[in-house]
């Protein structure tokens, strides 16, 4: 999933950043892409053997174990409260939601129209951000909103031969996504990392256990699938990793950019292991998507530092 970055997350000033920090910063995010990208194709791969509901319950309970034993290693545990439990629920719901989607849209559609549509996550976020977060919308969040969705009709071209559940799903994803963002964005004020991640792996767990276990079957997975499941656990939470740590060396401005080169990477990826033609369309909508973000984060960042 995409993680739209905070215009209000404290970090260096783009003026303020250095070139090795610059450099420090691509190479973590590099991580991010490659881990993005794995935990795609894990999911691809897994996604004929189980279902999403199955892949979602594996991946938190391994993401559950991982969590615990590193908070317990950094001495976090105790960071952990239910003072925001209504929040946390919020925010798992649209999560694990978009997540399914995300995981069911893999199976269906070409990975990198996917991974075109999940871009427009944060432009759901402008569009919400008054209602949840009480931000204004500004002339430049309208333009971009509206720049984003020609993308989208870029990327979709709906039509009776084009518009297909796939599609749909994906477009559903980053809604979810989109709410789990604005909830974070408030959990983020008050609650550490280890709260957030901890509600969120053991939350996801019983979701997924409810809804794969509520037709009475849940399906083993195979030797092969356990190492596929195992690197779309370790692929999303060492996105997180990585994300956040690159964005502690430099602005986001500069950081996000990086991300794009999942498009081009998951295209070639998709024409070598499953012969899905690179579509031009996909590319330029993405293209649209990816600049009407980049056009509101670089304006958001330099109106916050004018008023330092």
């Amino acid at each position: 999933m995409t993680i739209a970055p905070d215009p209000d997350r404290p970090g260096p000033a783009a003026s303020e950043t250095d070139a090795a920090d610059v450099l420090r910063a691509a190479v973590w995010m590099l991580g991010a892409v490659a881990s993005f990208s794995t935990m795609a194709v894990a999911g691809r791969a897994v996604s004929f053997e189980l279902d999403t509901f199955e892949i979602m319950m594996y991946r938190s309970m391994l993401g559950f174990v991982i969590v615990l034993s590193v908070a317990r290693m950094a001495n976090t545990l105790g960071q952990v409260n239910r003072r925001k439990w209504a929040m946390h629920l919020g925010r798992n719901v649209f999560h694990f939601t978009g997540q399914n989607l995300w995981f069911y849209a893999l199976a269906l559609i070409p990975m990198a129209q996917v991974i075109a549509l999940e871009f427009t996550s944060p432009l759901w976020v402008l569009i919400l951000s008054p209602l949840v977060l009480n931000e204004r919308l500004t002339r430049v969040r309208v333009l971009a909103a509206l720049t984003g969705f020609i993308g989208i009709l870029v990327v979709a071209r709906p039509s009776p031969e084009t518009l297909n559940i796939g599609t749909i799903s994906a477009a559903a994803a980053a809604i979810g996504f989109a709410g789990s963002i604005l909830f974070t964005k408030r959990l983020t004020r008050t609650e550490s990392l280890t709260c957030i991640l901890f509600w969120m792996t053991l939350s996801q767990s019983v979701f997924g256990l409810i809804c794969a276990g509520i037709d009475g079957d849940i399906a083993l997975p195979s030797a092969g699938s356990v190492i596929w499941l195992a690197l779309v656990g370790l692929g999303g939470l060492g996105a997180h990793f990585f994300l956040t740590t690159a964005l502690s060396f430099a602005p986001a401005t500069l950081v996000m950019p990086v991300d794009f080169m999942r498009l081009p990477l998951i295209a070639v990826i998709g024409l070598l292991l499953y012969g899905e033609a690179i579509d031009a369309f996909v590319i330029l909508g993405a293209a649209l998507i990816f600049g009407a973000n980049y056009v509101n984060l670089w304006v958001e960042t330099r109106r916050r530092g004018n008023r330092r």
